[in-house]
């Protein structure tokens, strides 16, 4: 009998020009829509305002990595 694993691994593909400016694209449009949901939306998600707030202000090339996977 024989065993055989498999691991995957996340790795960053190649990414077109193009396509670096829409996912830049959606995480600003994403973050500006977090920005603008009330209190109670934003409750119902977890977050507080400041933290909606923290995460709306960051830069568009700031997106985590897992992200891109």
């Amino acid at each position: 009998m024989a065993l055989t694993t498999a691991t995957h691994t996340c790795r960053p593909t190649p990414t077109s020009r193009l396509s670096a400016i829409r996912t830049a694209f959606a995480v600003w449009r994403q973050r500006r829509a977090l920005e603008r949901l009330d209190d109670r939306a934003l409750s119902d998600i977890g977050l507080t305002r400041a933290e909606a707030h923290r995460e709306a202000r960051r830069s568009i090339w700031d997106a985590p990595e897992t992200w891109r996977c």
